[in-house]
């Protein structure tokens, strides 16, 4: 697992991830599930490769069930980008 990868809970999704400096991928996924392991190494990568440009988040929504409801998710894996502009 990559160092880069932030791991993120109901409470510390905001700050962690709307209110981040760079630009964010949300990653909303089932411990169990398996397209959310078959996943996991190519965002890895990414987030090697794109470290400090952009901030991987990774929700595990089985414990923290109060933030997919609040963006429409119902489906996992989701991944969604938060844009941060620079002017």
């Amino acid at each position: 697992m990559s160092e880069h990868i932030h791991y993120v809970t109901d409470d510390t999704f905001e700050p962690e991830v709307l209110q981040a400096t760079t630009s964010c991928l949300g990653r909303l996924l089932g411990r169990l599930v398996r397209p959310c392991k078959m996943i996991a190494p190519i965002l890895d990568e990414v987030a090697q490769e794109y470290a400090g440009r952009l901030k991987i988040a990774k929700l595990n929504i089985d414990e923290n069930q109060a933030t997919p409801p609040k963006f429409g998710i119902r489906g996992i894996p989701t991944l969604m980008i938060f844009q941060k502009w620079q002017c």
